[in-house]
């Protein structure tokens, strides 16, 4: 028996996608019906005819009334079974029972303690994971109820330390948590370090093969490697100074194989160590080793496992010795929003992956042309088969040795920008992902691993999703270009939110001091070819803004580093219970971290921090920033 006839709209709806939206000017817009057979043939839900429609929406409901994994808050109900089911029992994870309790509506009362819980009601099993109420935060971590702490923000390539090799490792990280400690710092924010596969000559550390990997060129040598065998035939520096990932990689690998090769000599504890890390990865670090070797042309998938170890090892002492140190965070980890779409991570989610499909964004205020980004993510209904299998396995792997995690295009919890394979960004369409059990399984895991959580939620920002965030314990941006009341004015730092994170900038857009002298409009007119009128007309403006800068925190336009600085401590004054310092803006750099809507034309991710560092402007930023916070050891 069929039901009532279903339209194209109406089929979107019922599986996610959104026919209708708002562009960042809070224009309706409305996606096209070419534009909506191609995303829903692409999630496997066929709607060119009315009986594919049909079909679609009979096995979309019925997956659905199934879960694999309900979510729910901790002394919440939940209706499960049949409603006149008189007797059920709470199992946890250790197999322990307590007897359910319904109340009047035949609601079931979840356990007050969080963890992964078994309902079962009669002979009928149900996974449910019980979520607390917010996320661990920096006053979970402090120990104080309203914290000013502060750090600052690292691409860790850019980074330097005696044998990098040409990209920043784990001994540099390491060195920036001893100056930021130094100046009174709680954190330090990394860019991605998830596992790259093939290191191409444009490497972005945001379009990763696995996120739940480490990318071991990011591995210091370890203490026990001979010197010879560190610094030999290290490959020299470009003549431009900007990163050469391709060969710096290759040798780092070739400096890795070394390594391997002589574990056979290494202590015995060492070696069960690293037989222990290879049984407790499993299956999926064995899947991940061979298919990463296969891609990098190896003949042993045991060098992935035993780099994988030396990662593993290595970032973990890093912020064992931050966090002796006393700093309350150490190392805060940056989550991309997804993987390639050839890359290991795709290859063993299976069906769960989006295929198809990949992810980019509308026109914004950091690509006024959209952007499609050339990597892909779960599905949603994937997620819900496997019940938020990989999205609690990455979770789990991000967090681990971290104090918190930054979460790249956080609104992807709520719904992403998916545009078929080969279609501009103009040609997407968003798809809604269910936040509330994201959420919950968010603060679960940040609680297990005592891990704060921001959100990078920048962007076309959907109405009231900042509000669940911070209601779950989820701190937004505050982003000091972005701080501005409607008539543009720049928003004085008490009227910043008390439930975001306040910086200066982010990887995205100009640094303070390029900023203030338009070398991103520079930038972007010599490669648009754009008239001399039209780049000046763009000066004019970004003279203006300075100029509000300058009036809001009470410096001299006319003198750069006045305003550079008063800058700095302007958003450090702010209510945040975390300020976050990127460090080309403690430096006073002004190359630009990454032009979005470029490629091959501007050296995104390939610059490196100065050699030596000027240290005495470094200190005074560092310690500016401290003292605006009121925060120093």
């Amino acid at each position: 028996m069929t039901g009532p006839a279903v339209d194209l709209v109406g089929l979107a709806g019922a599986v996610g996608v959104l026919v209708d939206w708002e562009d960042v000017h809070g224009t309706p817009r409305r996606v096209e019906p070419a534009t909506l057979l191609a995303v829903l043939e692409a999630l496997e839900w066929p709607a060119t005819s009315a009986a594919q429609r049909q079909d679609s929406l009979q096995r979309c409901m019925a997956e659905r009334a199934q879960p694999r994994l309900r979510t729910a808050l901790a002394g919440a109900t939940l209706t499960i079974g049949p409603p006149d089911s008189a007797h059920a029992v709470w199992c946890d994870e250790e197999g322990r029972t307590t007897p359910a309790r319904r109340d009047s509506a035949g609601g079931w009362h979840c356990p007050d303690r969080p963890g992964y819980w078994t309902l079962r009601v009669g002979a009928d099993e149900h996974a449910v994971a019980i979520a607390p109420a917010r996320c661990f935060s920096v006053a979970d971590a402090s120990g104080t109820p309203t914290p000013r702490r502060w750090g600052a923000t690292l691409q860790v390539y850019a980074g330097r330390s005696r044998a990098d090799a040409g990209i920043g490792d784990s001994d540099g990280v390491a060195a920036w948590c001893r100056r930021v400690y130094a100046a009174g710092g709680d954190a330090l924010a990394l860019s991605p370090l998830h596992a790259a596969g093939r290191i191409e000559p444009l490497f972005s550390p945001y379009s990763p093969s696995d996120r739940r990997f480490l990318e071991p060129v990011y591995t210091a040598p370890p203490p026990w490697v001979q010197a010879d065998d560190v610094d030999n035939h290290a490959p020299m520096p470009p003549p431009d100074g900007l990163i050469d990932w391709a060969g710096a990689a290759a040798f780092k690998w070739a400096r890795l194989s070394r390594w391997f090769e002589a574990m056979q000599d290494a202590p015995q504890d060492l070696q069960a160590a690293l037989h222990q890390h290879q049984q407790a990865g499993g299956a999926a670090l064995a899947r991940f080793a061979s298919f990463n070797a296969a891609g990098l042309g190896q003949p042993d998938p045991a060098l992935q496992c035993f780099a994988q170890w030396l990662s593993t090892r290595s970032w973990a002492q890093v912020q064992q010795r931050a966090r002796a140190r006393g700093m309350a965070l150490g190392l805060i980890a940056d989550l991309a929003v997804g993987f390639v779409p050839d890359g290991a991570e795709a290859a063993a989610a299976g069906d769960t992956a989006l295929r198809g499909l990949v992810l980019g964004a509308p026109p914004d205020a950091f690509a006024p042309h959209g952007q499609v980004w050339g990597v892909s993510s779960y599905s949603p209904d994937g997620l819900r088969r496997t019940g938020f299998a990989p999205f609690i396995a990455l979770l789990r792997a991000v967090m681990r040795d971290r104090g918190g995690v930054r979460i790249d295009h956080i609104l992807g919890l709520q719904r992403l920008w998916v545009v078929p394979h080969g279609a501009g960004s103009g040609a997407g369409a968003y798809l809604r992902y269910p936040l509330d059990d994201l959420l919950n399984l968010l603060a679960l895991e940040s609680w297990r691993h005592r891990c704060i959580v921001i959100g990078e939620d920048l962007g076309v920002v959907p109405d009231g999703i900042r509000q669940r965030l911070a209601e779950r314990g989820v701190m937004g941006m505050d982003v000091l270009a972005f701080s501005r009341a409607s008539d543009g004015e720049f928003l004085p730092p008490n009227l910043w939110r008390t439930m975001a994170v306040a910086t200066t900038g982010t990887h995205d857009l100009p640094t303070l001091a390029g900023w203030q002298r338009g070398e991103d409009i520079a930038v972007r007119a010599r490669l648009a070819n754009d008239s001399d009128d039209i780049t000046a007309a763009a000066m004019a403006r970004r003279r203006q803004e300075a100029a509000q800068l300058a009036g809001a925190v009470g410096a001299d336009q006319a003198c750069p580093d006045t305003l550079h600085d008063a800058a700095i401590a302007f958003v450090a004054t702010g209510p945040a219970p975390l300020a976050l310092l990127p460090v080309e803006d403690a430096l006073g750099l002004r190359e630009q971290v990454n032009l979005p809507g470029t490629v091959a034309v501007y050296p995104n991710w390939r610059h490196r921090l100065p050699q030596p560092l000027p240290r005495h402007l470094l200190h005074a930023a560092l310690r500016r920033f401290a003292a605006a916070r009121g925060k120093e050891h």
